[in-house]
């Protein structure tokens, strides 16, 4: 069974969608319970990096996230759930992340620019990503595929390693990780159309 965290924020029906369009039944959830029994866990979110964590905590979900991806099962984390992965995020101040994955969340800084032309922020729309890394994720996805982002802050991972994708916006950041049966992407693969469905078949086929 395919567990979507439902936390009060995040892309859900768009992901359990994309599940389902490749033959994958997937159960949006907000029941920690449901969580240690699935066998795939995966953590969407949109918003602020520290709103998130809260409603996490008050939901009781932490506790069982960690316990699930300490057991090595296929774990996701979409967007703003691969930062939260990580041990702090500058967003809004600074605060504490699951710990996942030492490291931290960091902004885009302003006045970027590309051949002369000023890059807005947020990142936002289509881009290249460049593998870095093997990862289940990307098993049949070619190297410079197209990837749908929306984002002003990034992972700056203490263990370059653990970096699976690049992508180019004023310079190279993390676009993907993965650690043991851990994956994440700072692009939605949802809203990725074809290469972004490939990469939830992936995810799906992993095994714990």
């Amino acid at each position: 069974m395919i567990a979507i965290i439902d936390y009060g924020m995040g892309n859900l029906r768009s992901v359990e969608k994309g599940f389902e369009r490749v033959g994958f039944p997937a159960t949006v959830t907000a029941d920690p319970a449901v969580i240690r029994e699935a066998s795939h866990i995966v953590l969407p979110g949109v918003g602020a990096f520290r709103d998130c964590m809260t409603q996490l905590e008050q939901a009781g979900f932490v506790e069982p996230i960690l316990s699930v991806i300490a057991e090595g099962r296929p774990f996701l984390g979409i967007c703003l759930g691969l930062q939260l992965l990580f041990s702090q995020s500058e967003e809004f101040g600074l605060h504490q992340g699951l710990g996942v994955i030492p490291g931290r969340v960091v902004r885009f800084p302003d006045g970027m620019t590309e051949q002369g032309e000023k890059l807005p922020v947020p990142h936002m729309g289509w881009n290249q990503i460049s593998i870095t890394a093997p990862s289940p994720l990307f098993n049949g996805i070619q190297d410079g595929s197209n990837v749908y982002f929306v984002h002003s802050y990034y992972v700056v991972p203490d263990d370059p390693a653990v970096v699976a994708a690049t992508c180019e916006y004023g310079a190279p950041f993390c676009a993907a990780i993965r650690k043991d049966n851990l994956v994440a992407t700072q692009f939605h693969p949802e809203k990725s159309q074809e290469i972004g469905l490939a990469m939830l078949k992936n995810f799906a086929l992993m095994k714990g």
